[in-house]
């Protein structure tokens, strides 16, 4: 039987603590959301002045990136530069700022942020997960 590294309670909120720092660090108002393996939610943070918009994005962002393995940048570079086709993909969320977890080279889960920059985003999703992980 195969084992495997899970994100627990502790780890989610650990995730969503370090997010929220590089967020306030920055002055920026985002929505953090946490998933598991499978792209359920497992947590979400929603700072003060955060449009509630940004609630379903980063949940979106950061189901795309547990289920598909890869950045969410990597399919926003993809439509940007002409293949249209994958916005029929069974996906939400395409735009950057989700990022898997990984631990031993396995996806755990992931980490998805909305609220400003698309680089901005990702760049509060891979301070949280550099903090945790």
């Amino acid at each position: 039987m195969q084992t495997k590294a899970i994100l627990g309670l502790s780890e989610v909120n650990a995730l969503l603590d370090a997010a929220q720092r590089e967020a306030e660090a920055n002055g920026w108002k985002v929505t953090v959301a946490v998933t598991d393996d499978s792209g359920e939610l497992l947590g979400l943070r929603r700072l003060d002045g955060a449009s509630p918009m940004t609630a379903m994005i980063s949940a979106q962002k950061a189901r795309s990136a547990a289920l598909s393995h890869k950045e969410t940048q990597v399919f926003e570079r993809m439509i940007n530069e002409g293949r249209n086709a994958f916005l029929s993909a069974p996906l939400q969320g395409l735009m950057e700022g989700g990022v898997p977890v990984e631990v031993d080279g396995r996806v755990i889960g992931a980490v998805g942020v909305s609220g400003v920059k698309a680089d901005q985003d990702a760049q509060v999703a891979r301070a949280s997960i550099a903090a945790v992980i």
